[in-house]
């Protein structure tokens, strides 16, 4: 039988937060196809109702954590995957970074594009 590897430690603290950030992707995908899918449908969507949603602080707020959630738990899983296939050394610290690095330049440029809807200007 084949070997089950994981570069998770089943129990660890990174474990945990990817299987708390799959259960919050879950219900926070599961409110976006209820509210834009069957509340309101696709001819009734449009940008000033997505802006208008972006206005209110629990949607806004929700936004900004599902972005940040969904990042981590991309990255994490993808970091992950690689370690699981063998990366080590220098290779892994490079990719380490270069993720960290792209996951910090995916939030902030989401953070700008959910403050430009919402009307929050940085002046």
């Amino acid at each position: 039988m084949a070997e089950r590897y994981s570069s998770f430690n089943a129990g660890g603290r990174m474990w945990f937060l990817q299987r708390v950030t799959a259960v919050f992707l879950l219900v926070v995908l599961a409110f976006h196809f209820f509210l834009l899918h069957f509340v309101n449908h696709a001819d009734e969507v449009s940008f000033l109702a997505s802006q208008a949603r972006m206005t209110t602080l629990s949607y806004y707020s929700l936004m900004i954590l599902f972005l940040v959630t969904a990042t981590f738990h991309g990255v994490n899983g993808v970091y992950n995957a690689l370690i699981n296939q063998g990366l080590t050394g220098t290779k892994r610290t490079v990719i380490k970074w270069t993720l960290v690095a792209a996951s910090a330049v995916l939030i902030v440029q989401g953070i700008r594009t959910a403050n430009a809807w919402a009307g929050i200007g940085l002046y």
